[in-house]
């Protein structure tokens, strides 16, 4: 009767999952959340509520009812890389920034890129400075919040602040830290004290473990507060797209997560460091083991933001109802493109400042034919970023497609269609924290990596079709926005 937790916070929601070891899930739990969006282009949690409530909830949730002293592990995996800065109590001085989805730092990701130099920070990390890096948010704080800077003792994201909570260390895993960019130096797997100079002390950023590594146990206090039972031990973590990719069998060379969530996240497993500016590098999981990845800026939440703003009527089954509509739509859209960077947008194009747009509107468009367009834009987008991956010497030679949008059928067929590969689906979207579970298992030794084939097998395949419109399509897409970017900036 021993089980394995895992629990994921996510952009608008937390989830947990409770396994017994050979995957047989025994409860599972959801708390909703909101993202607050202060300003346009910044996009923040509160650490407290969203993060640490969210997370006790959870346990509290999937505890009921189940002896909480035959938990095995428990891992924890969360939105990232985020900014949250905290005082010498560990309790939060400010909203946390998050991702790439919050684009405020532009100015000081120019100042830095200058200062050190893009080749240098290619070189040092695998990555060169965009919206998803810690190190300009973190000179935004400096500059913008001297109050709040002048109190804060040390730097988390979303797994530093919960694992801590639990156990009391503060520690961040290397894939997760391969994305605190500038400050990791990849080569060495450290921190990088040239490129973190006169911006951040080394040793106010968290202890570098490896994901899987058993961080510490639960403590009296957080056992008072998840009903977990003082000593169970607590994985170190990381960010939930990787444990996404993990949920599905992402584990060797070639393979690609391609993820459907609020915003679109790939990860592909290569067998050496891959530097490509147009992606972003980071150590896999485990030493000596690589990854390259890509991400939109709105993928799910620009379906959300078109439900609430055109769909509102509709309901809970509002998405079921939008996606209906859609189908009923010709593939192209009737010649309506959307371009999807509500955002801004990250890989490969890198413009915090690119704008959303509907283009090629006529009187025959109706909602149906809107929302079929954001569902190609966001998939034109993804196909983007795969011609980026192949650029670079990285075709993907099996795609798994995971996450909340893999139930569009639109969506998912017009991205096979498009990028001209097959997806292949797992019989459990549940992502995360099932993830988390699998891994916590691995780290006490009642998982092996490749029991997940057995947790979570292939359920379908989508397959592409031709599709000529796409052809004609996809390369006016593309020239959309270089046609426009000048105005967007100006905007």
């Amino acid at each position: 009767m021993t089980y394995l937790l895992g629990i994921d916070i996510g952009t608008f929601e937390g989830k947990a999952t409770l396994t017994r070891p050979d995957g047989e899930i025994v409860a599972r739990a959801t708390r909703p959340h909101q993202m607050d969006v202060p300003h346009p282009g910044w996009a923040e949690h509160d650490a407290e509520a969203v993060w640490w409530d969210g997370l006790t909830a959870l346990c509290r949730d999937v505890l009921s009812g189940v002896d909480a002293d035959k938990v095995a592990c428990l891992a924890v995996s969360g939105i990232g890389p985020c900014v949250l800065p905290v005082d010498a109590a560990g309790d939060p001085l400010a909203p946390a920034i998050l991702y790439g989805v919050d684009a405020r730092a532009t100015a000081e990701i120019a100042e830095m890129t200058e200062r050190f130099g893009a080749d240098a920070m290619l070189a040092n990390s695998g990555n060169v400075l965009t919206t998803q890096s810690v190190g300009p948010k973190v000179l935004w704080l400096v500059r913008n919040r001297s109050e709040v800077w002048a109190r804060t003792e040390a730097i988390e994201t979303c797994t530093t602040f919960l694992v801590r909570r639990l156990t009391g260390a503060r520690v961040l895993d290397h894939h997760s830290a391969g994305q605190w960019t500038p400050f990791y130096d990849a080569r060495a797997n450290a921190w990088s004290p040239a490129m973190c100079d006169g911006i951040v002390d080394p040793a106010m950023l968290p202890r570098l473990v490896w994901t899987t590594d058993i961080a510490g146990t639960v403590t009296p206090d957080a056992a008072a507060r998840t009903g977990l039972v003082p000593g169970t031990p607590v994985t170190a973590g990381t960010i939930d797209a990787a444990i996404e990719a993990v949920s599905v069998g992402v584990r060797d060379p070639g393979d690609m997560m391609l993820m459907y969530g609020s915003s679109t996240f790939m990860i592909q497993v290569t067998p050496d460091r891959l530097v490509d500016a147009s992606l972003w590098s980071a150590p896999w999981l485990t030493p000596g083991s690589w990854c390259s990845m890509a991400g939109q800026g709105t993928a799910g939440t620009l379906t959300r933001w078109f439900r609430d703003t055109f769909a509102r009527e509709m309901g809970d089954d509002a998405f079921a109802r939008l996606t209906a509509e859609a189908r009923d739509v010709p593939p192209g859209a009737r010649g309506l493109l959307c371009l999807p960077y509500l955002s801004g947008e990250r890989t490969p194009i890198q413009d915090p400042k690119a704008k959303g747009a509907f283009f090629g509107l006529d009187l025959r468009h109706d909602r149906g034919a809107m929302f079929r367009a954001v569902c190609e834009g966001v998939a034109m987008g993804t196909v983007h970023i795969v011609e980026a991956f192949r650029a670079g010497g990285a075709d993907p030679a099996r795609v798994l497609a995971v996450g909340g949008g893999v139930q569009n059928d639109v969506w998912l067929q017009a991205t096979s269609d498009l990028a001209g590969v097959a997806q292949s689906v797992c019989r459990s979207s549940v992502g995360a924290s099932l993830g988390d579970a699998f891994l916590a298992g691995c780290a006490v030794g009642l998982c092996a990596p490749g029991d997940i084939a057995n947790w979570n097998p292939v359920d379908r395949v989508v397959e592409p079709v031709a599709r000529n419109v796409y052809a004609r399509q996809y390369p006016l897409w593309r020239a959309l926005y270089e046609t426009t970017k000048d105005i967007a900036h100006d905007l």
